[in-house]
């Protein structure tokens, strides 16, 4: 009887985890003000890459996977057979990450990377669910000193990389993974359709 309990118990907590994710996604499926942000971004990476420039991804931990996820939906593809789009996720050269760490500093990690490969009208998305991660803001200042669009992927109120994001995606919630879910949502949508406008 006990061992029914502990399986009814842990049924009820997989639904809840469940309904959690989808409250949130019918929140931004009512947020017209982010999906007009959604809209935006797609025009400006699509014309990015229509100019010849680049789309680098950063973030850490769960979102470095995310990073590294929609770089290689733009690199590789998407939906159809088309040339590569240039996307990187900065944090896959694991010689230059250590060294960096090492010798200067992990919150300049992305910062370094940016300045020496980020050029004006690139592109640089950062993922940070609290928006305060310190690399992912130094990058992002480095970015606006060097005419580098900057979109940024948090959670609710932006933290830090509000003020300093062109476009922000501040996903309405405090819960980590739930956020991270909406991150890879959005980005999906973002990566199919301008895919969608690039190649018609």
């Amino acid at each position: 009887m006990d061992h029914g309990i502990s399986i009814l118990t842990m049924n009820e907590k997989i639904k809840s985890i469940i309904s959690a994710s989808i409250l949130l996604k019918q929140q931004l499926l009512a947020d017209a003000v982010m999906q007009k942000t959604i809209e935006t971004v797609i025009n400006v990476i699509a014309d990015a890459f229509a100019n010849g420039n680049k789309v680098l991804f950063c973030g850490n931990g769960g979102s470095a996977a995310d990073a590294q996820h929609l770089a290689a939906e733009f690199s590789g593809r998407f939906y159809k057979n088309r040339k590569a789009l240039p996307a990187e996720a900065l944090h896959c050269n694991t010689s230059y990450l250590t060294a960096v760490a090492n010798d200067y500093s992990y919150d300049v990690i992305y910062s370094r990377l940016v300045e020496g490969i980020g050029v004006s009208g690139d592109v640089l998305i950062g993922l940070t669910t609290s928006g305060n991660s310190p690399n992912i803001v130094n990058a992002f200042e480095t970015a606006r000193q060097k005419n580098i669009v900057t979109i940024g992927f948090t959670g609710e109120g932006g933290g830090k990389l509000k003020v300093l994001s062109d476009y922000l995606f501040n996903v309405p919630s405090t819960d980590t993974p739930r956020i991270q879910e909406s991150h890879i949502m959005i980005g999906h949508i973002i990566c199919e359709l301008v895919e969608a406008k690039l190649f018609p």
